[in-house]
């Protein structure tokens, strides 16, 4: 069996798959303190829930944004699992030129989005991830990795209108207005939503039309991350939403480099 792991930011994604088959998975608030030992104790739980010990895992795979937490996932993942351990990242084979200045740059998050993403649209696409930043992914007809754009996340502009006014507050956007709502809000709370749900739509919207003015209209987008079940279903452009592409990513490319 394989665990994949997307350390984020803001969240941790792990999931375990049998054969190629994803059979479960986890999502947890990324902790910038936890040792290896923590790390351990929280997988092996997780594991037990199905009934497994760690000793089933056999391979696994890390994709990290947050380098303090790296290291303890790998000597975790040592210690405690069976098979190798890959880390995302320069040296690791993907399948999939980085036309980039600079390839380091890329977050291996955004590369594993990008793999899966052409891996199930089989031609020029975009990713559209909504994190703790909106970042879009491009990837060319012939599965080369183009460069992408980011801006802010929703979550970050939701704590910054209410840390930096008196009398805006927080909101949840767990429950998104329906489609035959209207735009106008009543209250400061369906301002808000309206606001955040309505603007970030239209902003995604808006790059993605200049996506395909520069590619072609025949590029296909998908969106995955927290947000994007609030905010796609008032998108035009986005095809389709998965939340679980990074995971699918990490193990095309774990299947790719054995």
């Amino acid at each position: 069996m394989l665990l994949a792991v997307d350390i984020g930011n803001t969240q941790s994604h792990l999931g375990l798959f049998n054969e190629g088959d994803l059979v479960e998975h986890w999502r947890f608030a990324t902790k910038l303190e936890a040792t290896a030992d923590e790390l351990a104790v929280r997988v092996s739980t997780l594991l037990a829930l199905r009934g497994l010990e760690p000793g089933a895992v056999d391979g696994s795979i890390v994709s990290s944004v947050v380098p303090q937490l790296t290291p303890g996932y790998f000597e975790m993942c040592e210690r405690y699992l069976s098979g190798e351990c890959l880390i995302l990242g320069p040296g690791v084979r993907t399948g999939m030129a980085i036309q980039l200045e600079n390839p380091r740059e890329l977050g291996a998050d955004r590369l594993a989005n990008a793999v899966a993403a052409y891996d199930r649209l089989g031609g020029p696409c975009a990713v559209v991830d909504f994190g703790t930043a909106i970042t879009f992914d491009v990837v060319s007809e012939s599965g080369e990795y183009l460069g992408g754009i980011i801006g802010p996340g929703v979550e970050i502009s939701i704590e910054a209108l209410a840390q930096r006014t008196a009398k805006l507050p927080p909101i949840e956007l767990s429950e998104p207005p329906s489609a035959a709502a209207s735009v106008i809000g009543r209250n400061t709370q369906q301002s808000l939503l309206s606001g955040i749900t309505y603007g970030f739509a239209g902003a995604v919207d808006a790059i993605a039309r200049r996506i395909q003015d520069e590619l072609g209209e025949g590029i296909g987008f998908v969106a995955t991350g927290g947000h994007a079940v609030a905010i796609v279903p008032f998108c035009e452009l986005i095809d389709e939403v998965d939340d679980l592409l990074t995971l699918t990513g990490l193990r095309l490319i774990w299947e790719l480099n054995q």
